[in-house]
């Protein structure tokens, strides 16, 4: 069985963006065209499908850690505040971005509430995950033939 951890995520979360965005699982609210996704950050993104990125990474990332909250989760998508001469000290991502992308993937069946711990991912979000590993895997063992074991 081929996981996510088998394909490398460029190859993979474009896959997952495009499948998502065409079973209109998530859908992107008024407010994301100009909402910065960190404190950290100068200006919003300018990628025009940004958000459907973002939902897939965040899909992938519950998928890989299990039980998952936003706030772990707002951490993964944080860096590094420009304080100017003043030292380094990290800043978590927006948890307001992070809890909108969780509920849409909630509310598409792809990840469910456990008890109190956080998220988990359905066995449809798995099913779907673990597809399009095998598809990313299978085309590149078509041009790597050394990786046609791991299928």
């Amino acid at each position: 069985m081929t996981h996510p951890n088998d394909v490398p995520p460029s190859v993979l979360l474009p896959r997952l963006a495009t499948e998502l965005r065409t079973r209109q699982s998530v859908s992107p609210p008024p407010w994301a065209s100009f909402v910065k996704t960190g404190v950290h950050k100068q200006r919003a993104p300018t990628q025009l499908d940004w958000w459907y990125l973002r939902s897939a990474s965040v899909l992938r990332k519950i998928y890989l850690a299990g039980d998952v909250g936003v706030e772990r989760l707002s951490e993964e998508y944080g860096g590094k505040k420009d304080r100017g001469s003043a030292p380094y000290h990290a800043r978590t991502g927006s948890r307001s971005v992070t809890r909108e992308i969780v509920h849409q993937l909630e509310k598409s069946g792809l990840v469910q509430r456990y008890k109190s711990k956080g998220r988990r991912v359905t066995p449809e979000g798995a099913k779907l995950l673990d597809g399009l590993s095998r598809e990313v895997l299978t085309s590149m063992a078509a041009a790597r033939p050394e990786l046609a074991k791991y299928l």
